[in-house]
Parts: C-alpha cells; structure tokens; sequence
C-alpha cells in the first residue's frame, strides 16, 4: 500500500502528454516521472529509438527496478506522483497489477493528427495502433471493477484548459490549482534525456497553446494506420470528460 497518491496517465505518442506533465509538475504537491519504463522497453523490444543508449543508461532497465523506483515515496516529499507513461511501451506486458494503486487517466488525440505529427520525428508510426490497444485493456479492467478511469482529448484541454483540468482533478479526487495553467519555459529535471530529440516545442512553452485546426495530408500507407486507429479513438472520445 502507498503512502501517496500514484496517478498514471497513459497516452500515444505526439500528444501534449508532456505538456500535461508540466501542468502537473508545476504544482508544489506533485512530484513528476517522465516515461519511467522507457528503458526497461529499449530492453524488452530492441527499438532504435534516437538517443537509445543514453535512454538506456539514464533509467532502470529491469520490470522490478522501475516499479521499486515508482512505490517509493518521491524524494521532495511531495504527497502526489504524476507518472507519464506511452501506452506502448506496455505492448507486450499484459499484467495490470502494477497499476493496482493508481489513479489511472487516458489521454487521447485524433489519430491523423497524431500520426503526421510522429512521422515527422519517427519513421515507425505503428506503436500508436499499439498505445490504444493498451489504453483499451487497462479502460476495461478498470471499468469491470468498478474503478473510475477518466479520459480526456488533447484537443478539448487546448481549448478550454482551465475548466478541463478543473474537472480531470475531479476525477482523479484531488484539489485543483491555477499553477497547472502557466509555467516557467526551459527544461526541467525530470525531463527524461531524451528532451533533446522530443520536446523542442515544449520547452518553449509557458501554458497550453490554443487549439489550432491544422491540415493533415498522409500518404497511402500512413492514412492505413490512421484508420486502424479510428475505431480505438472513437470509443474514448465518445466516453471522455467534458464541461
């Protein structure tokens, strides 16, 4: 049992995850891990992802080693962890115990919009089609316990961030702050090493940028993978927060 509060949020990739992760850090109760089980993935899957050793290097490589890093109470005495996970790191790992003391939110973002963005930094856009997959398992498990799971859209918290995030905290039962709207712009620690690569958009930013209708054209191949997405989406978007 915990002696603080886990919330897991777990999304595709090239989705404001860590814009969020910011919202969340940037309070004085919450303690943030960015993709702590990166590693142990590069391990488990041998993806050459860019910077893999320096990702490898940088954080547990074994399943028991991160999770003993998760359980413990993080160090600044902050009584709220925020874990940001990619849900496909977790592909292949069927078991949901180790999520057992969480507070569990999906987030999600449209598919098209997803897979452009990803291809510009990746050319394997197939772990989105994976990160749904897993979102849906663990939206599941948790509804058949009867254990709330909430989700939200990327797009619905760019545009209206304050009542949004209101009503995530909500859900996730804990107080809401106005210091999740605006933040200081640069790196932070916890930003995993791979910050270098990713999150050049991002530390830039000081708050949610506004909601921008963009226009997505995909070639043959990727459009396929955006529509193996779209009935994944659909599901979550039909069942997430609004206000």
């Amino acid at each position: 049992m915990t002696t603080f509060t886990r919330i897991a949020m777990f999304s595709g990739p090239r989705n404001i995850s860590t814009t969020i992760m910011r919202a969340f850090e940037n309070r004085a109760d919450i303690a943030a891990y960015d993709e702590p089980f990166y590693a142990w993935y590069l391990q488990e899957s041998g993806a050459p992802h860019p910077m893999r050793e320096e990702i490898l290097a940088s954080l547990p490589r074994t399943w028991s080693g991160v999770n003993k890093m998760l359980e413990t109470p993080p160090a600044s005495g902050a009584p709220i962890a925020f874990e940001k996970h990619m849900a496909f790191h977790f592909a292949a790992k069927t078991s949901l115990d180790w999520i057992e003391q969480t507070r569990v939110v999906q987030l999600i973002r449209d598919p098209r919009a997803m897979v452009a963005s990803y291809k510009n930094k990746y050319d394997d856009v197939s772990p989105i089609v994976d990160s749904l997959t897993v979102q849906r398992r663990i939206y599941d498990d948790r509804v058949s316990r009867g254990v709330p799971c909430p989700i939200i859209d990327s797009a619905d918290l760019q545009k209206n961030p304050g009542e949004m995030l209101q009503a995530l905290c909500a859900a996730l039962d804990i107080p809401y702050t106005q210091d999740m709207l605006s933040w200081p712009a640069g790196p932070r620690d916890s930003d995993g090493v791979w910050e270098a690569h990713w999150y050049d958009a991002v530390k830039s930013s000081t708050g949610f940028r506004p909601y921008v209708e963009k226009r997505v054209e995909l070639t043959p191949d990727l459009e396929a993978i955006a529509a193996q997405c779209q009935p994944g989406y659909d599901f979550f978007h039909k069942r997430r927060l609004t206000v």
